[in-house]
């Protein structure tokens, strides 16, 4: 089955960087789009970054263009987000994503908090 297996996350400073990784299984990671999501409290899940199956095409919402990195290693079935220049409006949980099949797929989520 389909899983996910993120890490990266944790309490940093604003103006700090942090670098999430995701490690997929289940399916045939090379052959698929991914994408990072997040959700702050009380918010809904917003899409952050979109990374086609080759890595060759990426896009990011407006609120993290410039500062924030998709990436992914089809040997090694990772997928990363190197987040750079954090602000507090950064806080939240993030997600790795797959439509596989015409179903959504999460990973349980890392928890990101940027505070002083």
């Amino acid at each position: 089955q389909v899983q996910f297996v993120e890490s990266g996350g944790g309490l940093v400073q604003p103006g700090g960087s942090l670098r999430l990784s995701c490690l997929a299984s289940g399916f045939a990671f090379s052959r698929y789009a991914m994408n990072w999501y997040r959700q702050a409290p009380g918010k809904e899940r917003e899409l952050v970054a979109f990374i086609d199956s080759l890595g060759r095409l990426t896009n990011y919402a407006d609120s993290v263009k410039d500062r924030f990195t998709i990436s992914r290693d089809n040997v090694r079935q990772r997928v990363y987000l190197q987040m750079n220049s954090l602000k507090p409006e950064d806080t939240a949980v993030y997600y790795c994503n797959v439509r596989y099949r015409d179903r959504e797929f999460w990973g349980q989520g890392t928890p990101v908090t940027v505070s002083s």
